[in-house]
């Protein structure tokens, strides 16, 4: 396929809501912006606090690098890292700990960067992690990000997405208590989170015909119903109607059996009923290069797999690889929806594309 579909797409920016100000969030941003070779593919927008910002620098012993301050991201130095800064100089950081500033400045900078990001001033968002407790207020009642941007787009569903290098697993059902699972789960449902995540493999991972694996509720697969008939019940019947929708998913296969032998190597995809089955294998495999993504929003969202890390905050020992990969990401979804959208738009040019490719090809031998 030729490159020139997203030639164009030079300088992405990317918007970076900062978290909450005591954990790591600081400590994985500043990691990852200091490599100024990132610049030459997007530029990078903090919504945070250049206040806390010289706080965590100096906690960091890191010099010689500061952002850009600017009011709007048209003002943004397209050579440099930005910051916008969202809080007023009485926040205060106390590393480690859970407090309400803490929890107000991490909603003001999400506010702030979700409208400029619906108003197309930011091409993608990535968000450092919050405390999904001292976050909730009167603006902000919702379990995480995916639920507050689903609210945000009035969505109804959306579908969190959980994706390595080799691994990609959705959830069916996210941050909910395990004891509702059973009853939240319906085959409507399941339906509408295959639907969702087969739609994505597509137009954001670039896969023509996705391979998904839907896992079982029960252990043993329900046993044909001697210990649970959720698969008998709903999980077959979304998986057979999903299959009459010409979508390719299999299952539902036992969690323990499927990542124990390995042969979730064989699908683009793996579907979770429930937030511990699908992230717990998930990040026993990718931990540290895991990224969140956001799939069926009508923008790119992706954060990194890890949280707060409160324990680690000022120490210098966090890990920035899976901040930077989820920044990656968030710059491939979105030249991905670009040339799928293009392509789409220009049938024609598709044919014409598949034929240069073969002509190209022929040329090497």
């Amino acid at each position: 396929m030729s490159s020139d579909i997203t030639d164009n797409i030079t300088k992405i920016k990317l918007g970076i809501s900062h978290g909450d100000i005591n954990g790591i969030g600081y400590e994985v941003i500043l990691k990852a912006l200091i490599d100024i070779r990132i610049n030459e593919f997007f530029t990078p927008i903090l919504y945070g606090s250049s206040k806390v910002l010289a706080y965590h620098r100096k906690a960091l012993d890191i010099e010689n690098f500061s952002l850009n301050s600017i009011r709007h991201p048209s003002e943004a130095n397209h050579k440099r890292a930005n910051i916008i800064n969202c809080t007023d100089d009485n926040v205060r950081v106390e590393l480690g700990k859970s407090t309400e500033l803490a929890g107000s400045a991490s909603l003001k900078a999400l506010e702030r960067a979700v409208e400029d990001l619906k108003n197309g001033e930011i091409d993608v968002l990535v968000t450092a992690p919050i405390n999904k407790d001292n976050i909730q207020s009167n603006n902000f009642r919702f379990p995480g990000h995916t639920e507050y941007l689903m609210h945000k787009c009035q969505l109804k569903e959306v579908l969190m997405l959980m994706v390595g290098e080799n691994l990609r697993v959705g959830v069916v059902t996210g941050h909910i208590p395990l004891k509702d699972v059973p009853g939240t789960l319906t085959e409507q449902l399941i339906l509408q989170k295959i639907r969702i995540l087969n739609k994505t493999l597509i137009e954001d991972f670039d896969i023509a015909k996705p391979k998904i694996a839907v896992l079982s509720l029960n252990p043993h697969s329900g046993d044909n119903g001697l210990i649970g008939k959720e698969e008998i019940e709903i999980i077959i019947p979304a998986i057979k109607k999903a299959q009459e929708e010409n979508i390719v998913a299999l299952g539902p296969y036992a969690a323990d059996g499927l990542f124990g032998s390995k042969d979730y190597s064989k699908f683009d995809a793996i579907l979770a009923m429930y937030h511990d089955q699908g992230l717990a294998p998930f990040k026993a495999i990718s931990f540290t290069s895991g990224v969140n993504y956001t799939a069926g929003l009508p923008f790119v969202r992706t954060s990194p797999a890890h949280g707060t890390a409160y324990e680690l905050a000022g120490k210098n020992e966090a890990s920035e690889d899976s901040f930077r990969q989820a920044m990656y990401l968030a710059l491939d979804i979105f030249k991905n929806r670009l040339r799928y959208k293009k392509l789409n738009e220009n049938p024609l040019r598709v044919n014409q594309e598949m034929i240069n490719s073969v002509t190209k090809a022929g040329e090497h031998y």
